[in-house]
């Protein structure tokens, strides 16, 4: 079969990779400019040099075995490595939180900066058209996007799919990066208050980390939605003046400063269950959960996109189309 897979995201190139080695064509379509997604690394020039931050997850665990074993792989090739810092189990992607997502997609067949507007009926298979990518036609479709994209995408073609991952909602997140001149007094590397700064991290001290003293911090989810249509300039701002506040006194010279908007930052259902899961025999199409809950911002569980293609390879009617949200 032919199956087109939006979203390149740990999830989405789990996906790719086992259909692929079933023999199967794989065309993976992602909006982004690049890997990453929410494992996203950000690079800026600065009068000290190159700085980089990891401004979405900031570490990911293993969780189950198979994972084990292919994050045990991305260690011994140097893709991946342990950071203490933030707990026994954490592990970071060496030079950047992307590089693990960039090993998978080198393998893979990835279009970037492919933005899916419309998928269709065909006959019995699939019509994908949009921005940054010629339209063409598959037997089946998986949509591992945030949910609430997944509901826009899915609203014409598969309305009840549409309405459960649209009820799934998403927590946002504000991310600062700030890079300064000189170290900042603070004995640990990670902190995690309550308030605005929900989380910071000293980014520069990760393993394979090189340029001048570089900070992350990211608001809570209530700071974040109260503040969310703010000037970007403003909420970083406000930012580094609570990570100046947890400093106890002034901050060395800034370098560099940013903020970035995760509108999408992680889903708020509750429980072990997938957020939206369900089938529709009539057309053939189903819907399956990708990210679990509370995976965004510090843990990444990507056995969802591993176990969904045995669904896709037990059932290969066509016209099939997967959707789990992330």
């Amino acid at each position: 079969m032919k199956i087109a897979i939006i979203g390149a995201g740990m999830a989405g190139l789990s996906c790719a990779q086992a259909l692929s080695a079933a023999g199967h064509a794989v065309q993976v379509l992602d909006k982004g400019r690049g890997p990453g997604g929410r494992m996203s690394t950000r690079r800026i020039e600065t009068p000290q040099g190159q700085v980089s931050f990891d401004h979405g997850a900031q570490f990911f665990t293993v969780r189950d075995q198979a994972f084990a074993a292919r994050a045990a792989a991305w260690q011994a090739a140097g893709v991946a490595a342990p950071w203490p810092a933030a707990g026994p189990e954490a592990l970071v992607g060496v030079p950047g939180m992307n590089a693990p997502i960039r090993a998978m997609a080198q393998t893979l067949d990835v279009t970037w900066q492919a933005r899916v507007d419309e998928v269709v009926r065909d006959g019995e298979a699939w019509r994908l058209s949009g921005e940054g990518f010629a339209p063409f036609s598959a037997d089946a479709v998986v949509v591992a996007a945030p949910s609430e994209q997944a509901a826009v995408l899915l609203a014409n073609i598969a309305p009840d799919m549409a309405a459960q991952a649209a009820a799934v909602v998403s927590e946002p997140c504000w991310t600062m990066m700030a890079a300064f001149a000189g170290p900042l007094s603070l004995a640990a590397d990670v902190l995690r208050q309550d308030g605005p700064l929900a989380w910071a991290a000293r980014n520069s001290a990760k393993p394979g980390r090189t340029g001048p003293e570089a900070w992350v911090v990211q608001a809570s989810p209530d700071w974040s939605r109260a503040h969310l249509e703010e000037g970007a300039d403003q909420v970083a701002h406000a930012l580094l003046a609570a990570l100046a506040e947890a400093h106890g006194q002034p901050l060395p010279e800034t370098l560099s400063l940013q903020a970035h908007r995760w509108r999408y930052a992680r889903t708020t259902a509750q429980g072990g269950a997938p957020p939206w899961v369900g089938a529709d025999a009539d057309r053939r199409l189903r819907r399956l959960a990708g990210r679990r809950p509370g995976g965004g911002r510090l843990a990444l569980r990507p056995r969802s996109g591993r176990r969904h293609p045995g669904r896709i390879l037990k059932r290969r009617g066509q016209g099939r189309l997967e959707a789990y949200g992330r």
